[in-house]
């Protein structure tokens, strides 16, 4: 039973990881270093703490890309 529980959370944070991947693709980013990329990701987390304008304004970005493949 435990090893079925592990073997799910497995399976989860690997499906978790890999769609991280396809954002990163999505965004024309897939060729980027990974340290600009953690870089930039460390810094966008800072300034969505302390600016929620920001935060709409980029989650209207990323609808809108969403929204141009269906998903």
């Amino acid at each position: 039973m435990r090893q079925a529980l592990s073997s799910e959370a497995r399976k989860k944070d690997t499906r978790e990881k890999i769609e991280l991947g396809g954002l990163i693709a999505k965004a024309g980013l897939r060729y980027e270093k990974r340290a600009v990329l953690l870089g930039a990701l460390i810094e966008l987390g800072r300034r969505l703490k302390a600016d929620e304008a920001e935060r709409a304004r980029l989650a209207a970005i990323g609808a809108k890309a969403f929204g141009n493949d269906g998903e």
